[in-house]
């Protein structure tokens, strides 16, 4: 495994359906002090409800590398915006 491979497939597979829902890949930072230090998160509010993950990671993409991105839902999977 190589980190090309890795790239094709954030670049290819992440947000496909698998089994009627999207995946996500993301790359894994396996530091603690990285990941709870809060360094890059955003966080969005008053999105449109047609915006989803993919939708929200393309239009952050053009700003650089996304690690990882989710929009909340409510339990039947409408946005809450």
């Amino acid at each position: 495994h190589n980190v090309q491979d890795a790239e094709r497939a954030l670049d290819t597979m992440n947000f496909t359906d698998i089994k009627g829902r999207p995946c996500r890949i993301m790359w894994s930072q396996r530091d603690p002090s990285l990941r709870k230090s809060g360094v890059g998160n955003v966080f969005v509010r008053n999105l449109a409800p047609s915006v989803d993950n993919k939708g929200l990671s393309d239009t952050f993409s053009v700003f650089g590398n996304i690690l990882s991105c989710k929009v909340a839902t409510d339990e039947n999977g409408n946005s809450k915006g």
